[in-house]
């Protein structure tokens, strides 16, 4: 059975006309007003960027308002890789028929992800055909099958290699600030180029010098090359 098309959220370009897309992903139990407002604080740096903010596609089991990527039980060990890999392709649709829709190029993307969405971010964004511009991830994990190979056989199915940083509160108590630094390392050992930055005293969450990093990293990103 095919998974529903999915849609949120849009906040158009300060400029007036689009030449990049900034796609935020939203965290368990949220939905995709949870992060549309961060494109309003990027928007002075990013002013051709439009932003939008799918919901995700499955009601949230334990928060009944919100929505999830996938299910979580913490009852099976490899219960992310199956999630992000059985939610990915409803995102890429989604992906690609909003780069159609404001006839922008594959490149012209960035994805940002908090909690389970920096899950799907990596895990979307690495296996794209053309690499997006840029993935930022709050307070999320890089996801690997829970096995000896599960690195190598996740970074055998990359197919881009776009900049990422990580981003993570110091005192997260649900996704410790350990899993940046696990990530970080799983990705370089791919060859993905990966920076970080630690919110020191911030749990499960965004402060404003995370929200600082990501929309300098992305203006970097998006900036023409010479």
């Amino acid at each position: 059975m095919m998974a529903a098309a999915i849609d949120g959220p849009r906040l158009e370009p300060r400029s007036g006309k689009a030449k990049q897309l900034v796609v935020f992903l939203h965290g368990y139990g949220a939905d995709g007003n949870d992060l549309i407002a961060l494109g309003q604080e990027w928007q002075s740096e990013l002013p051709d960027a439009a932003f939008v903010s799918p919901h995700a596609p499955e009601p949230c089991g334990g928060a009944p308002m919100g929505r999830q990527w996938f299910e979580l039980t913490f009852r099976n060990p490899d219960e992310r890789w199956r999630g992000v890999n059985a939610a990915v392709p409803v995102l890429q649709s989604f992906l690609d028929a909003e780069l159609a829709r404001r006839a922008l190029s594959p490149d012209a993307l960035a994805l940002v992800g908090f909690s389970q969405g920096t899950m799907m971010a990596l895990h979307a964004g690495l296996r794209r055909q053309v690499a997006p511009a840029a993935i930022v991830g709050y307070s999320g994990i890089y996801v690997t099958p829970e096995s000896e190979d599960g690195p190598d056989l996740a970074a055998s199915e990359i197919r881009s290699r776009p900049p990422v940083l990580l981003v993570h509160g110091t005192r997260d108590d649900l996704i410790p600030m350990q899993a940046l630094f696990a990530s970080a390392q799983l990705l370089s050992a791919a060859e993905v180029p990966v920076e970080w930055h630690l919110s020191q005293g911030v749990g499960h969450g965004i402060d404003g010098e995370g929200l600082r990093h990501g929309g300098q990293f992305l203006a970097r990103a998006f900036a023409p090359k010479r």
